[in-house]
């Protein structure tokens, strides 16, 4: 088998004019160390470059000469930030702050992503394939804008007879998915989108929630015509999460081609026949169905 060269691997990227190459990092999740960061910075002025932060949570080194891309590599490789994806290929996978940090959150996105990033990050694709992880239906990392997205998601409910009818859980809603009638709630099933913002403002913890799932997209597009993925399947643990990504890449890299964007090759692939076919081998027990 032919040995790629280091200047076509996906990381690097010719820049205009092609005099200089843009050198992509793999940072899972956008998380770095203050070591790595202080070893990027003096990598960056040993040969002489930028530093540009892009919107997949990761650096690119700007302006590098592809004369110096083995000495760049193994100094990245040195400082645990190695040269990262771009082209057809799974690509750095991006989360949310998750239950680390967010008040919002539900599940942990970071480890669910380290996970992802261990298991399948550079994998050759027959198209570009990303992943994002979400901890709750606030999309701050525009999850379902990508090929494969993964979304925080709870399921509210209310203990009869208990509630005030203050109100407090109707002023939060931001989907206008629940109303104060004859002094109760009352929810919306339709409207709701599982943030779980009614459960954190509820003053006297009256409105609970079933324990958080993972809602999975497929089929997502940013750029020039962005779409919205396809629901795929909802699921109760990360350790399910990841047996269907892994049939998803399995899938995609059987099945699609180089031409076309997977979102444009959903209908050729037979999607709908995949997802029957994934949603039956999984246990019963794993899939929530009404979300």
């Amino acid at each position: 088998m032919r040995k790629i060269p280091l200047h076509e691997k996906g990381g690097i990227i010719n820049e205009k004019g092609g005099e200089f190459c843009t050198v992509r990092l793999r940072i899972p999740a956008g998380l770095i160390t203050l070591d790595q960061m202080e070893g990027i910075i003096q990598i960056a002025r040993k040969f002489n470059t930028d530093i540009h932060l892009t919107t997949r949570q990761t650096m690119e080194l700007v302006h590098v000469l592809p004369a110096s891309l083995e000495l760049l590599a193994a100094e990245l490789d040195a400082n645990g930030t190695p040269i990262g994806a771009e082209k057809a290929e799974i690509v750095n996978i991006t989360a949310c702050p998750g239950i680390d940090r967010c008040r919002f959150a539900m599940i942990d996105s970071i480890s669910l992503a380290k996970t992802l990033d261990e298991k399948y990050f550079g994998k050759e694709m027959p198209v570009k394939f990303r992943i994002a992880v979400a901890s709750c239906p606030n999309s701050c990392v525009s999850e379902r804008l990508n090929e494969v997205g993964i979304t925080g998601v709870v399921k509210p409910y209310r203990i009869p007879g208990t509630c005030t009818g203050c109100g407090t859980c109707v002023e939060y809603c931001k989907e206008r998915a629940i109303a104060i009638k004859n002094g109760q709630i009352q929810m919306d099933n339709d409207r709701c989108v599982h943030c779980g913002m009614c459960i954190h403002s509820c003053p006297f913890h009256i409105i609970k929630a079933d324990p958080p799932a993972y809602h999975i997209t497929i089929g997502g597009r940013r750029g020039r015509h962005p779409r919205i993925g396809y629901h795929l399947v909802t699921v109760k643990t990360p350790e399910t999460v990841v047996t269907i990504i892994d049939r998803v890449v399995q899938w995609v890299y059987r099945k699609a081609w180089s031409d076309s964007l997977l979102p444009d090759q959903l209908d050729t692939l037979d999607f709908e026949t995949f997802k029957k076919e994934l949603v039956a081998s999984l246990p019963a027990d794993e899939i929530i169905t009404d979300y």
